[in-house]
């Protein structure tokens, strides 16, 4: 499992140019599978995505591909988990 860091660097004004790429590039992060969740870091400082059932070297290359990460809008940070121990509902996260 991988929680994904979006921080806003210090070209976050070209944000709403490139919100409908970046937005259909989350589309796609779930319609693959990748993404459970995504939203936003309070106070207004980038975004968050949890993903899952891939790998980091695919991971990394998704990440890429965002419009924001290439114009540089935000900067990326993967944290990568390994639960031991999951509530039941989400027991599909562990290994």
């Amino acid at each position: 499992m991988y929680v994904v860091l979006l921080k806003f660097s210090g070209n976050k004004s070209k944000a709403p140019d490139l919100m409908d790429g970046h937005n259909a590039w989350i589309r796609e992060g779930f319609e693959a599978g990748v993404f459970l969740a995504a939203g936003s870091l309070q106070p207004n400082a980038g975004g968050g995505i949890l993903a899952h059932g891939t790998t980091r070297e695919a991971l990394d290359a998704r990440i890429a591909a965002d419009p924001f990460v290439a114009e540089g809008v935000v900067t990326a940070d993967v944290l990568e988990i390994t639960p031991a121990r999951t509530d039941p509902r989400l027991d599909f996260l562990k290994a």
